[in-house]
């Protein structure tokens, strides 16, 4: 027996369009377009550096994709670029690439090898400075990228690190149990003994914030230098081992409903 077809369900076009048509907070909605990270668009808003509709636009204020906004006298077009379907990147940072589109000194940076996006933009998750390898996250979802480095979320990061200097265990505790830097205290969540001899050892250390060189400057604060530094987990997501560096792959479905499970209503 045929099943009758249940009537007046909405087909994804039409949801699709309603959710374009609803208001949303500006830094919410130019965040899903891709513009910038939700952060980024906050600090464009407070420098006057938006208009919406012939109006300057303030923190709170709600648009939708049919506004005209402008950024820095130019306009935005809007319509088509909201993402309906969130894609994350993992990369494998080399040293000596930059986590900027722009740069005066015109060294390589990370967003050159990316593959190319027909809507939207590569909003990158944190950065890691020149000299550190390893994972870096890309989304398309500026809504997504801003909840993962927002510091209430509490995510993990951890990172293998060799390192240079006389190490002994007193130094590791004072490590772990926080040690005061020119910005505050910070502290290793975990530090793992990973081998090697003499001056030259490997750690894996955990941190929880992505404060700019966190890892190094504690080792500094010791009287250590960092020779190398990687990145290999943040949260949930994992460096995968067969990943060259410099190259990239495009996370599943189901590893990102996971990662957006990791930062769900916990703001």
């Amino acid at each position: 027996m045929m099943k009758k077809r249940p009537q007046n369900r909405p087909n994804s076009r039409s949801k699709a369009h309603a959710s374009e048509e609803e208001p949303e907070r500006i830094q919410k909605l130019l965040a899903k377009a891709g513009i910038a990270s939700r952060r980024q668009v906050e600090k464009m808003i407070e420098q006057g550096a938006i208009n919406v509709n012939g109006k300057e636009a303030k923190l709170g204020d709600k648009i939708t994709v049919n506004d005209t906004v402008k950024l820095n006298g130019r306009i935005v077009k809007l319509a088509g670029k909201v993402q309906t379907e969130t894609k994350v990147l993992i990369y494998h940072k080399p040293a000596g690439e930059i986590v900027s589109r722009n740069d005066p000194g015109g060294r390589p940076n990370v967003f050159r090898k990316l593959p190319r996006l027909e809507v939207g933009r590569w909003i990158s998750v944190g950065r890691l400075d020149i000299n550190t390898e390893g994972l870096l996250m890309f989304t398309t979802d500026g809504e997504l990228a801003h909840k993962l480095m927002h510091p209430s979320k509490q995510i993990d990061r951890e990172y293998a690190v060799r390192v240079m200097g006389r190490i002994d265990d007193p130094m590791l505790e004072r490590l772990v149990n926080g040690v005061e830097l020119d910005d505050g205290v910070a502290r290793f969540e975990d530090i793992h003994d990973s081998g090697g001899k003499g001056v030259n050892r490997w750690f894996h250390v955990v941190v929880m914030e992505g404060r700019n060189r966190v890892v190094r400057r504690l080792w500094e604060s010791q009287q250590c230098q960092v020779s190398r530094l990687i990145r290999v987990r943040y949260g949930s997501v994992v460096l995968p081992p067969g990943l060259p560096v410099g190259r990239s792959e495009m996370m599943d479905v189901k590893a990102i409903d996971q990662l957006k499970e990791l930062v769900e209503d916990k703001e």
